[in-house]
């Protein structure tokens, strides 16, 4: 039995890295601006910054730096060429250079890619300290973790393959977002679920009360959206969707599908805590009834479920911090902004997140009573004798 389990669980990971390196392959259906052949990115430095354009108020510059820009990779290496950058008074998109800055450019190229036209400098390079992050997060994994470890780098990689290249471009293209949403979620739970416990009644505990807890989650989260009024154009960069020619989209159903992505990996952590515990009773207490299972769980579930809703608190409230100290410096009144629809669709994410992680709880509880112990076979055992 443990064989078939094994070869089972070896199966499922070479199904899941093969899936992987497919989505690896496959074109988002998205082309560049750029036409094939008229374009060239490159690394670069900045070896000359002229100021004299740039007006400053209080924090804010806005104006045209001209740079002197070196190529240090490609065809282009070693030569130099003028470019410039326009600030235009907003700090989160600007960007500001100085003298020894490394920067990602785009080479707009002329005479059939021979020379080099215009040269776009997009941000300061920031590829190689990703990667070394990145590096260095799968190295600790598996050093710590080993096989466990292995097989969670691949999860971890699955989950941003599946999102990037195919939850996004469909919906990009006009696929519903809440029902495409669940579908990749529910294939990640799977993903994850199953790669690092493997086949067994454990992993169908945690999955069964993890899709129990984001298809609730789901649900509340379009209730509240109806309920407080929320269009989706609340999230950075919704609306330029819009004039980008994506006027198609359902800005309100990606709000909503945002809501229980996010909160879907707390999900899983907390229902694969209850299964876990419960499977670790089960295997002490062999004869254990389904009711004593299923209070154990959720004796377990309200010792975790506390911790889990404030680390949800603290993870969305770290990206709204900005404003709502923004209203306390200005002394608006609560009343006011609680109704604001930034504010509300922040607080409707953070409770509905909560919400769906305090329901996961008893649902687990509830899978594992039913999975993880089988009543007809304990009905074949013999009783134990009496004590005399």
């Amino acid at each position: 039995m443990k064989e078939r389990a094994k070869k089972a669980e070896i199966a499922f990971v070479a199904l899941v890295a093969a899936l992987s390196a497919a989505l690896c392959l496959v074109p988002t259906g998205f082309s560049s601006p750029y036409a094939p052949g008229t374009s060239l990115s490159a690394i670069a430095r900045i070896t000359e910054v002229d100021n004299s354009m740039i007006r400053r108020i209080g924090p804010v510059k806005d104006g045209e730096q001209q740079l002197e820009v070196e190529i240090r990779s490609g065809k282009f290496a070693g030569l130099s060429f003028p470019s410039s950058n326009n600030l235009v008074g907003k700090m989160e998109i600007d960007k500001f250079f100085v003298p020894g800055d490394r920067v990602f450019v785009v080479m707009d190229l002329a005479e059939g890619g021979e020379k080099v036209g215009y040269v776009n400098v997009i941000d300061h390079f920031r590829i190689d300290v990703i990667a070394v992050l990145a590096l260095a997060f799968f190295a600790l994994l598996v050093a710590l973790g080993g096989w466990t470890g292995l097989k969670s780098v691949l999860s971890f990689a699955f989950a941003g393959l599946l999102i990037f290249k195919f939850l996004m471009p469909a919906m990009l293209k006009g696929a519903n977002p809440v029902w495409l949403s669940l579908l990749v979620v529910t294939i990640l739970q799977a993903s994850v679920i199953f790669l690092i416990s493997g086949f067994t009644r454990r992993a169908v505990t945690a999955f069964a009360g993890a899709m129990c807890g984001v298809a609730a989650t789901a649900a509340l989260a379009e209730l509240a959206t109806k309920l407080l009024s929320i269009h989706g154009a609340v999230r950075p960069y919704t609306e330029t969707l819009l004039y980008t020619g994506y006027g198609h989209l359902d800005l309100t159903g990606l709000f909503v599908a945002g809501v229980f992505i996010a909160s879907s990996g707390a999900v899983n952590d907390l229902a694969m805590d209850i299964a876990a515990a419960m499977n670790e009773v089960r295997d002490k207490k062999p004869d254990i009834r389904r009711t004593e299972l299923v209070a154990s769980g959720l004796t377990v579930a309200r010792q975790v479920v506390g911790t889990m809703t404030n680390t949800l608190l603290l993870a969305y409230s770290g990206g709204y911090m900005a404003l709502i100290m923004t209203f306390i410096a200005q002394g608006v009144p609560l009343a006011n902004v609680l109704n604001m629809v930034l504010v509300s669709a922040e607080l409707a994410h953070t409770l509905v997140g909560s919400l769906g992680l305090v329901l996961v709880a008893p649902l687990t509880a509830a899978a594992g009573g039913l999975i993880l112990v089988d009543e007809r076979k304990r009905a074949l055992e013999p009783e134990p004798e009496a004590l005399p």
